[in-house]
């Protein structure tokens, strides 16, 4: 079987080679283009669309979970989303329900009754604008007490004669409420009280923030604090290569009118060696900016450097070992119709040992906001110190020994009998031998 594989073999590797021969030349010659069956079978172009999902009509859990992946959020609550995907586009006060029907015919009732009482109440005011002061007992300081406790009294009417219509209560979870209106503005206060603030004041409370920087703080407008596209709660730890950049403000105010606030940035831990405590650092600071309850975004790197900009951005930094820092930026609403001089302001004040009290309490300034978060080393902070030429970033802070102060205590009963050196060969003690230290002596 050898000797025929052997002989074989040869034989069939000539063969190969022939036909390997022939099919590429010939192959050439004969070579003929037939139509592929991906030809042969038609394809239907018109495939079935997915359908795209409604933020206005979606009801499971899965759904809302792929809109918010998108960056598209439900529109109001489940219940009501529910009502509309089976209503067939009918508007929301036409709703084929008796009882939403019925309760609508009340409400319009109670609404009617409500807007009488507020042309009284402006007649009322109308007239008291129109009497003569010397006819008022008290005069113009009674006069002009009344006519607030009239006008806040016409307020609570006009949020009383709106508060339970449904189409307003819709349009205010739609996102689409008017801030001008003051039904909207007490909606909106009443949802922020209800969870945004209370972690605030946690926050504060857990953070020292009172009394260290302010001896009383009770926060009455939303803020919210971004650093680009990131949005931060209070308290949240930030990195420093994130908050290099100016941060980004929303400023929420639950009451009427413009008025004129200031920015402060403060941080509460800079650690000193020399006195062996904390200052406080002032990161930035600008003024004479105007808001109003429509008027909400305060980008600080928009601030104008002649009217507004005091003391300009520093990243927030904390250098090794020195644990966390607490950022806090207030929000300082001014006296009303007063703007500061920013030229005087920036030869008073400096970024080191700043005191935000005195700066309150000398300018008679109200805190109304904060921002809050916290920064600590890490492998971004060199760069940041680097680029923007702050020294210290090879400095590491560590805790110094603290020395007992209470003497030392001598040895009694059996410690002062086994205290000879010729035990401590018993006890385990690294020590001289005993020959030697009776010789030394």
């Amino acid at each position: 079987m050898a000797t025929c594989a052997s002989y074989v073999s040869p034989f069939a590797r000539y063969l190969k080679c022939n036909l390997i021969s022939f099919n590429l030349v010939g192959g050439l010659k004969t070579f003929r283009r037939f139509s592929s069956l991906s030809q042969d079978v038609t394809i239907e172009k018109n495939m079935p669309i997915r359908t795209k999902l409604n933020p206005n009509t979606v009801t499971s859990r899965r759904e809302e979970r792929k809109l918010i992946r998108l960056g598209i959020f439900p529109i109001g609550s489940r219940r009501r989303r529910a009502a509309v995907k089976t209503s067939d586009n009918i508007p929301f006060e036409q709703l084929p329900y008796l009882c939403f029907q019925e309760a609508r015919k009340i409400l319009l009732e109670e609404r009617e009754e409500t807007l009488q009482k507020i042309k009284k109440q402006r007649l009322r005011i109308s007239n008291l604008i129109a009497q003569d002061v010397s006819q008022i007992m008290g005069g113009q300081e009674r006069k002009d007490s009344t006519l607030r406790s009239m006008k806040k009294y016409l307020e609570e009417l006009k949020i009383q004669a709106d508060l339970n219509d449904p189409i307003i209560k819709k349009c205010f979870e739609d996102g689409k409420g008017d801030m001008n209106k003051p039904v909207y503005r007490y909606l909106a206060n009443e949802k922020w009280k209800s969870y945004h603030r209370k972690i605030l004041v946690q926050r504060i409370e857990q953070f020292g923030i009172v009394p260290d920087l302010q001896p009383k703080f009770e926060p009455s407008a939303a803020v919210d604090l971004a650093f680009r596209r990131r949005r931060v709660q209070p308290g949240d730890y930030v990195n420093s290569r994130v908050s290099e950049v100016p941060a980004r403000l929303k400023v929420q105010v639950f009451d009427k009118g413009e008025r004129m606030i200031s920015v402060i940035m403060i941080d509460a831990d800079v650690p000193v060696v020399e006195i062996d405590n904390y200052i406080h650092r002032c990161h930035f600071l600008a003024v004479n900016i105007p808001i109003s309850p429509t008027q909400t975004s305060l980008p600080l790197s928009k601030a104008n450097p002649l009217t507004q900009l005091v003391i300009p951005w520093l990243p927030p930094f904390a250098q090794k070992g020195s644990g966390y820092h607490r950022y806090s930026i207030f929000v300082l609403q001014q006296p009303d119709g007063i703007t500061f001089d920013v030229n005087s302001f920036k030869a008073k004040f400096s970024r080191d040992e700043f005191s935000l009290r005195e700066f309150v309490h000398k300018y008679q300034l109200s805190p109304i906001g904060l921002g809050l978060f916290r920064s600590i080393w890490d492998e971004g902070t060199a760069g940041v110190m680097h680029r923007a030429s702050i020294s210290g970033a090879d400095i590491v802070f560590k805790r110094k020994k603290v020395i007992a102060l209470k003497p030392k205590s001598k040895p009694r009963g059996w410690e002062a009998k086994h205290a000879h050196p010729k035990y401590d060969a018993m006890l385990g003690k690294n020590r001289r031998p005993y020959s030697k230290i009776l010789r030394k002596r």
